[in-house]
């Protein structure tokens, strides 16, 4: 058969039947839902760390110009802070993919080769 541009848009991937069932299966919907619960946890973690710094800014500007020594302000320790917070956030991800997630991905693969 001679593929052209009206049967290619017409066909269908073919689907292991194995991998539908990893992809019905609890297992596959709960690694699904963890990660996505990990991601939006540390995402709005985040957001709350970075967003507050950037909120201080203007609400809070006597704070942030409080001087802290002869020349540094409030607002360099804090900011720095942001850095440290999206620095621990992201390690902490990678430590629990490495350690929980990815065997469990590799479970699923295996899964899938048999």
């Amino acid at each position: 058969m001679a593929y052209t541009a009206s049967n290619i848009s017409r066909a269908e991937p073919k689907i292991n039947q194995s991998a539908t069932q990893v992809i019905e299966s609890a297992d596959f919907k709960r690694l699904v839902s963890l990660r996505w619960t990990v991601s939006m946890v540390l995402l709005a973690l985040l957001f709350v760390t970075y967003y507050g710094y950037i909120l201080l800014i203007p609400y809070a500007p006597e704070f942030m110009t409080t001087k802290i020594g002869e020349v540094t302000t409030a607002a360099i320790p804090i900011g720095v802070g942001v850095i440290v917070v999206a620095f621990v956030l992201t390690a902490f991800y990678v430590g629990w993919a490495n350690k929980s997630y990815d065997p469990e991905v590799e479970r699923l693969k295996n899964t899938l080769r048999k």
